[in-house]
This record gives structure tokens, sequence and C-alpha cells, in this order.
């Protein structure tokens, strides 16, 4: 296999944190019949959450869009923990994108957008998906964002 992916990683200047453990009771992904299940994905950055509270309230716009953009890094070191070679990946499927929001914010697809932009940027046109954004009272860890994904792979 080439290695595209990994390049377009390296020429935007990121690089792939360790894949995280699960926090609970289910595996942080599945591999099963030609898709790639990526359980939820919080904004952590080397460990710690870099958003925290409720987008509208305590979390801005650009916060919350840079808390998408981290889950979208760690959706794929998972994917690259699961396949051990990124282009392996036929297409993004899907993200399902969650924002806790203060009553009134009405944002959510703006903040969920920087994780679209950054999955087609890096995976080019296989980074084309379908997506939900859902405002939600709280999140794990009260997490500003979560985000999961479902890829075909090969």
């Amino acid at each position: 296999m080439g290695e595209e992916i990994e390049a377009r990683l390296k020429a935007l200047g990121l690089v792939l944190p360790e894949a995280k453990a699960a926090l609970g009771s289910y595996v942080s992904y599945l591999h099963l019949d030609g898709q790639l299940f990526i359980s939820g994905q919080l904004p952590l950055k080397d460990g710690e959450l870099v958003a925290v509270g409720k987008l509208g309230a305590d979390v801005d716009l650009s916060q919350g869009q840079e808390a998408a953009r981290l889950c979208a890094i760690n959706i794929l070191a998972q994917a690259k923990a699961a396949l051990r070679d990124l282009d392996r990946i036929v297409q993004l499927l899907r993200l399902n994108g969650f924002v806790s929001a203060a009553p009134g914010f009405t944002e959510h697809p703006e903040v969920l957008n920087a994780a679209s932009e950054l999955m087609v940027e890096i995976l080019g046109n296989k980074g084309l998906h379908t997506r939900i954004a859902i405002g939600c009272a709280s999140l794990p860890l009260d997490a500003a964002v979560e985000i999961d994904a479902i890829f075909a792979v090969d």
C-alpha cells in the first residue's frame, strides 16, 4: 500500500497520537465485513480534554471547532490502530457529532464542519461523508464535543 494519507498528515504538520483505550465497557473500534466503526472520540490532547463545558456558555465557537478537529485526529488514530495502514480506508461513510450546548446555541454544524473539513484535507475524496450534528445537555467528562465514525475499508 502507498503512504498517501501519511504524506498528507505530514504536509499538514499533523502527528497522530497513540490511540487511547476505551473508557468503559466497549471497544474503541470494531472492524467487520469491510467496515470500521470507531467509538466516540473526545477532544483529548496529551491525555487532557482541551474543551470542557457547553458551547455557547463555557466554550466559544472557535474552541469548539478546535475540539472537533482533535476528535477527528483521534478518530484517525483509532483507525490507524485498527488497520495499521490508513491507505486501507476506502471511504469515510459517516461522522456522528455531538455538541454539549447551552440553551439557544444553534451552531452545531459550524462546530462539526471543522472535523468534516479536516477529514477531507487528510483523506481527499475518501473523506467526503454523511454527517449528523446533535446538540445535547452533557457529554462524558464534561467534554464539549464527541464524534464517532464509520469507514468502508479493504
